[in-house]
């Protein structure tokens, strides 16, 4: 889930001719301004900004003083735009660091590439949620997916105690806030939970048990979490964790093996 299958980047680009992906595509741009265009409409950018592109919508990026950009195919994103999307990063370039992050571990060593590209995707995007500039979102359902990110590792964040602060009926918030998020803020915080589970298992340096990674995505009890995990990514927590190890160790040896191919090339 927000797996990172590609990322690329445009030098000065003035045309990309009309495609799509079965993927999410999230395009930064980097420098100067274009506009991308779909079936039903036109959206402009300027360097700063991200578009958003959901699966399978053919789509065409112009420019006549020229772009560059760096572009990132996402999948089983966590997204709900139903939409293509222009979102503004923030003053500190967060979302740009994040990019260019995830650019060169792409290019670069394959075991560090494993081990931290799911982390990227799923910080990605979050900020691509939390960033949404839609004028139709409504204040409460966005401060109530904000403070969800903020303490889901907590396993005593109490979300029935948040929606029942507001000064609104419980029922109308839930309602609401599937309606623009597309589920329920409690599925919410347990998809949030069992992303951050599934992202430390794939870590190499991973070294915690799963009690100790379910305490540490939020989750008290460790049966429920790996009940929950397993229902979701179709393997126990222990099973996920072994497969990742299993492929890491694949990939490094055909890394190596592809090294060793060469050092007897130049020999």
């Amino acid at each position: 889930m927000n797996d990172i299958l590609f990322a690329g980047k445009h030098f000065l680009t003035y045309n990309v001719h009309r495609h799509k992906h079965a993927t999410w595509e999230l395009v930064y741009c980097t420098g100067a301004s274009g506009r991308f265009v779909f079936d039903d409409m036109e959206l402009p950018y300027q360097e700063g900004d991200v578009v958003v592109i959901p699966p399978d919508v053919p789509h065409e990026n112009l420019s006549e003083s020229g772009f560059t950009n760096i572009h990132l195919n996402i999948g089983d994103a966590t997204l709900t735009f139903t939409a293509p999307t222009v979102i503004r990063d923030d003053v500190n370039h967060s979302i740009l660091h994040l990019f260019s992050d995830v650019y060169y571990l792409f290019c670069g060593d394959p075991e560090r590439n494993t081990a931290l590209l799911p982390a990227y995707g799923t910080l990605i995007v979050r900020h691509m949620t939390l960033s949404r500039t839609s004028g139709k979102r409504n204040r409460i359902s966005e401060e109530i997916e904000k403070c969800i990110v903020q303490n889901y590792a907590n396993a005593d964040f109490a979300l029935d105690e948040v929606l029942h602060s507001q000064p609104y009926c419980y029922d109308y918030l839930c309602k609401l806030f599937r309606k623009e998020v597309g589920t329920t803020p409690h599925k919410y915080l347990i998809n949030i939970r069992l992303q951050a589970a599934a992202n430390m298992l794939c870590s190499l340096h991973n070294s915690a048990g799963i009690a100790e990674v379910a305490q540490l995505c939020g989750f008290r009890n460790p049966l429920y979490f790996s009940r929950l995990f397993k229902n979701r990514y179709g393997v126990s927590p222990k099973e996920y964790h072994r497969h990742t190890m299993e492929d890491t160790l694949l990939r490094s040896q055909d890394s190596d093996s592809q090294k060793i191919l060469l050092n007897d090339e130049d020999a």
